[in-house]
């Protein structure tokens, strides 16, 4: 059992799990190696001069996984709402989890089978996205969105942030009380 599963692992989905795992919730990232940030060059993201998308990708794995995160190479097939939260069914296996955020980018299919509503896209060639609150939480309780497929803007550095926003709200709703992750510089 998981406290979080997170469905993408491009910017938005790879910085929720940096955040829900170095806060100590056992955190899986599943991931199908298919976003749009592998085929983009990226000079916007803020700390990093540029970088090619497939880098930027793996830098994002390799901070979640050295926190804990664990993080597997599939399909998400389903998402069903059980008595201990989700079961998330993949090609490989199921996993089941208290939250589910869902960071797929432009691929909302999952999320709509699951009963998340959608309403039209405002960013160039994103035609749907999820309908969220201003914390990412979904209509289906337990089930939060980060990212483009959260209707945020394509660019990296946004979906980033909007990822680590929606995996302090979760971290929070678990903790019973808001969340924050400052590190300070050892003397």
């Amino acid at each position: 059992m998981f406290d979080v599963v997170i469905v993408g692992a491009g910017p938005a989905g790879a910085s929720a799990a940096l955040f829900t795992a170095k806060a100590g919730k056992k955190t899986l990232l599943l991931d199908n190696d298919k976003g749009m940030t592998k085929r983009a060059w990226v000079e916007n993201h803020y700390g990093v001069m540029e970088i090619e998308g497939p880098a930027l990708v793996d830098l994002g794995k390799k901070q979640a996984a050295k926190f804990g995160a664990e993080i597997v190479e599939t399909n998400v097939t389903a998402i069903e709402k059980n008595e201990n939260g989700f079961k998330v069914v993949t090609e490989n296996g199921e996993y089941e989890a208290k939250f589910v955020i869902i960071a797929t980018g432009v691929s909302t299919d999952i999320a709509v089978a699951a009963g998340v509503a959608t309403r039209e896209g405002t960013e160039p060639r994103i035609k749907t996205v999820l309908v969220v609150d201003a914390s990412g939480k979904t209509n289906v309780d337990g089930i939060w969105a980060a990212g483009t497929c959260a209707g945020v803007s394509v660019h990296t550095i946004i979906t980033a942030g909007d990822g680590a926003k929606v995996a302090i709200n979760v971290i929070s709703e678990m903790n019973g009380e808001r969340y924050v992750d400052h590190d300070l510089l050892k003397s």
